[in-house]
């Protein structure tokens, strides 16, 4: 089955998906769920790529168990970490701005469909990985790959672990958490999330599938730029005020030592 045919049916089969969670979003009356569903999405086509593709089965192996820990772990602790809060401060406004007679159906575009095209286009090294390189034993590139999601998962599950530990103290409350792995970078955790998905890049180059490594440079600057670095820290300086200290002490993605 040729690449492009493969990917098309991942389109539909996420599109499938996302509707039929936009529909329970609505009996619930919670668009939040789509937020949990994300890592749980690239596992589910992860797992749809590695049955139709004829790549390397040992890169295919590695690709995918890394792909189901990443994302099971995400999606796990986004639902627990949200458990009982109720629907999302994000979506609640938007809720208010359209209307509730409006917003079920906008929904649908502006998130769910929106989140799936992007987690269809992200997953392109996915299926990169997996359909090229039948002839090429793991090299240099799939264990620097490797090396680069282990330091993501690190990153990513650490530092949420970190802040969830320190939002569970009451006196925390408006203070800036600036220890453990937040004393490097001030997002821990989207920066692994980044090299997380490098990680998968790289294991798509050594396959030899170049193209579809734009999905892991997609993710960066969405991560970066858009939904990510560039949103929270707008919110996170209006309401600390000692944040503006923490950003000119520490790093803002890429880790290192804190200035004096």
């Amino acid at each position: 089955m040729l690449f492009i045919h493969i990917y098309l049916q991942a389109l539909l089969i996420i599109l499938i998906l996302m509707s039929v969670l936009w529909i329970v979003s609505i009996i619930v009356k919670n668009v939040s769920i789509v937020d949990f569903f994300w890592g749980l999405g690239f596992v589910i086509t992860c797992i749809f790529y590695f049955h139709n593709t004829a790549g390397s089965d040992t890169r295919k192996i590695l690709l995918t168990t890394m792909v189901s820990i990443w994302g099971l772990r995400l999606s796990a602790y986004l639902a627990w970490r949200n458990k009982g809060k109720g629907e999302d401060f994000r979506y609640r406004e938007f809720r208010k701005k359209y209307g509730e007679d409006r917003y079920w159906w906008i929904s649908f575009f502006q998130t769910f469909l929106l989140q799936g095209l992007l987690m269809w286009m992200i997953s392109a090294p996915l299926l990169g990985a997996q359909y090229s390189g039948s002839d090429k034993p793991l090299g240099i590139l799939d264990y620097l790959g490797v090396i680069f999601w282990l330091t993501g998962v690190l990153f990513e599950a650490g530092g949420d672990f970190q802040l969830l530990k320190f939002r569970s103290d009451s006196e925390n409350k408006g203070k800036v958490l600036n220890t453990g792995l937040w004393k490097y970078t001030r997002h821990p955790n989207y920066f692994g999330d980044a090299a997380v998905w490098w990680g998968y890049g790289l294991i798509c180059l050594s396959a030899g599938s170049y193209i579809p490594v734009l999905g892991a440079l997609l993710m960066t600057g969405l991560i970066i730029k858009v939904s990510g670095v560039a949103l929270l820290e707008k919110t996170l300086v209006a309401q600390k005020p000692q944040y503006k200290e923490y950003i000119e002490k520490t790093s803002a993605f890429i880790p290192w030592f804190p200035k004096k």
